[in-house]
């Protein structure tokens, strides 16, 4: 079975508005204040929790370690998990590009580098989990993307073929984990990470999900 594979944050969802309000919680926490903004952070919220905490302690100027990371790591995320739904959206035109794909036979489904237990969650609350047939998150395997077996196995978990996939993304991380499958990369543009889509290289990109069947199907799964 043909496969298409997305990325969750910052390509199916902009979930940056409550990923940025997890980390400034515990920012205030510190008292620190709201170290990240939305809209110029948006692109460092889609690289993940421990990368934001990082941004915000370097934008005080703030020496850390690792261990200053793994303290603040677990309560970013018990704040997320409470309030994950609060800001996030999906892009304009997800549904409509996921069911094209679908009523044409693809597959579809999700790798994302999110813990699983929250990219469920996340998903149920959008309404939009039921159409993809696998969710695997970044504790589901002992490996994660850019390991391209993050990407093969969610395509087995779905009943695909391997062979015959491809990872719709929004950074370097999904396109080296489609490189490493072997396997092609369409990229989205209108994410935050827009700037820097074209220096990656990927097979094909996308600047609305109403242009995503054309390009799966001119990839030739």
């Amino acid at each position: 079975m043909r496969t298409v594979v997305f990325d969750l944050d910052g390509t199916l969802a902009d979930t940056s508005g409550d990923l940025l309000a997890a980390a400034n919680a515990c920012f205030r926490d510190l008292g620190l204040g709201d170290l990240l903004v939305p809209g110029p952070d948006d692109g460092i919220a889609h690289r993940g929790g421990r990368a934001m905490l990082k941004a915000g302690f370097d934008r005080m100027g703030r020496d850390y370690d690792e261990a200053e990371i793994d303290r603040q790591y677990p309560r970013l995320l018990a704040f997320y998990d409470a309030n994950i739904d609060v800001h996030s959206v999906l892009y304009p035109g997800t549904r409509e590009a996921i069911l094209r794909l679908q009523d044409a036979g693809y597959v579809v489904a999700i790798c994302t580098n999110k813990p699983v237990g929250l990219a469920e969650k996340l998903m149920t609350s959008l309404n939009f989990r039921d159409e993809f047939a696998a969710l695997l998150g970044a504790d589901s395997l002992d490996i994660r993307k850019p390991d391209g077996r993050h990407l093969t196995e969610t395509v087995v978990q779905a009943g695909g073929d391997p062979a015959r996939c491809c990872l719709v993304g929004d950074t370097a991380t999904d396109r080296n984990a489609a490189k490493d499958a072997g396997r092609p990369a369409i990229l989205v543009t209108f994410g935050p990470n827009a700037h820097t889509v074209a220096d990656l290289a990927p097979e094909a990109t996308i600047d609305h999900f109403d242009e995503l069947f054309d390009v799966v199907e001119a990839l030739k799964l």
